[in-house]
């Protein structure tokens, strides 16, 4: 696979990112799967399979971040929990600082 091809690949996050685009997509409303990743999609340009997807979802209910709802034939929505809403907020805060400092640092010229 070439350079060019590589970079016109949509970028694939990082279990802790997984985390928090699913959390973040969840802040706006229950959703199904397929809601899900159409959103983080449009929202953050990353692509989540449905495997994946699958499996964060999991994980994220088993930590008690998300709960499924009653599910429509196929399709079961899902909800961020308070204690989901808690560490979206904690993980966009540190994200904002880390980006208010790396702004910083790049107006300053520390970057030669």
């Amino acid at each position: 696979m070439g350079r060019e091809q590589q970079r016109s690949t949509p970028p694939h996050p990082q279990p802790r990112s997984e985390r928090s685009l699913i959390l973040g997509s969840l802040a706006e409303g229950p959703k199904h799967g397929y809601a899900i990743i159409k959103d983080v999609q449009e929202q953050a340009g990353i692509t989540l399979g449905p495997g994946t997807l699958c499996a964060a979802l999991s994980r994220l209910e088993a930590q008690g971040l998300v709960e499924a709802l009653p599910g429509e034939e196929r399709r079961r929505p899902y909800r961020i929990t308070a204690a989901g809403a808690a560490a979206l907020a904690e993980r966009l805060a540190e994200m904002s600082r880390f980006a208010t400092t790396g702004l910083s640092r790049l107006s300053a010229g520390v970057v030669r």
